[in-house]
């Protein structure tokens, strides 16, 4: 008798110490991260990739490198085609030359009919020529000015026709600008840019694999915050607020915990059911709300680690 009543004192002292050791906390949950997965921003075979599983990278630094060779291809023949449009144009110097050549024949014919028409009138004067030959004069000089006036046109005439075939061909080749211009962004995305400075979590791809666009590279998260994501009763809600500085601990050994400082930076607005692997307060709520406390990580703690809440 003595016995099963020792028995029953201690069921109840353990029931006793396990109900305090539960109430110690408000919540509980796993840390996790801030995780980014890094993929392929070009097509081709991974010529490099200088990263593994636990690397710390720096924000923007170049990691790895897809082969090119086709786009510089690329690049290459459109700037060929740039280079034969230069070819086709025309001088306009060449096209008005002999046009300008005969209107300097015309300006020295011009310039000798003034030296005569300014002899004919002194003739006129001392009644040695006729008003006649002085009329046929003016009308011959009249004649030279219009066949100059025609000429001048005609050189405006062709500079105006070859700058506009000129322009014509010169414009196909703005669209092939912006192709080069396409072709060098391309370029700069075969290089693998790291986008955010953390430690790599997974390596999904390796160097001489073929990778296409979009397909995954990495895995990669700032582990030097991590965020406990808790789920809380509907009866605690009241408690939680956003930016709200609570307590939280790890296991640190056995029958030990480690204390951090956390703040609340995110608080769901919608309940859902309980997960199976989370306790809250109250024993098995059937409807709780999702929270996530940011603690600076000391190094100690990781991903999937169980941490308990304290408000």
């Amino acid at each position: 008798m003595e016995k099963k009543i020792i028995a029953y004192v201690f069921i109840l002292a353990l029931l006793v110490s396990c109900r305090s050791k539960q109430n110690e906390f408000d919540a509980s949950g796993s840390f996790e991260a801030d995780e980014v997965i890094v993929s392929s921003l070009a097509n081709g075979r991974i010529l490099s990739l200088n990263l593994d599983e636990g690397t710390l990278l720096e924000k923007d630094s170049i990691v790895g490198l897809v082969d090119a060779t086709g786009l510089d291809l690329q690049k290459e023949e459109v700037e060929a085609s740039i280079k034969s449009l230069q070819m086709q144009t025309q001088s306009v110097t060449e096209q008005v030359k002999l046009l300008q050549d005969q209107l300097g024949v015309q300006q020295s014919q011009l310039d000798n009919m003034e030296k005569e028409r300014q002899r004919v009138e002194n003739l006129v004067k001392l009644d040695a020529a006729t008003g006649k030959q002085l009329d046929d004069i003016h009308s011959q000089i009249a004649v030279i000015k219009k066949q100059m006036a025609v000429t001048r046109q005609q050189i405006q005439v062709q500079k105006d026709n070859t700058a506009t075939r000129n322009r014509g061909i010169l414009s196909q080749s703005e669209p092939m600008k912006k192709r080069i211009s396409q072709i060098e962004d391309q370029l700069k995305k075969t290089a693998i840019r790291n986008p955010i400075k953390g430690t790599v979590l997974t390596q999904y791809a390796e160097a001489g694999e073929v990778t296409t666009m979009g397909k995954a590279i990495y895995k990669i998260a700032d582990l030097s915050d991590l965020y406990l994501r808790a789920y809380i009763s509907g009866t605690q809600l009241a408690q939680a607020k956003l930016g709200q500085l609570v307590k939280l601990r790890v296991d640190d050994g056995k029958d030990k915990y480690r204390e951090y400082n956390g703040t609340i930076t995110w608080i769901s607005d919608k309940a859902e059911f309980t997960p199976k692997t989370i306790q809250t307060k109250e024993e098995r709520a059937s409807l709780v709300y999702a929270i996530k406390v940011k603690v600076k990580n000391d190094g100690t703690l990781k991903i999937g680690m169980y941490g308990e809440v304290k408000f």
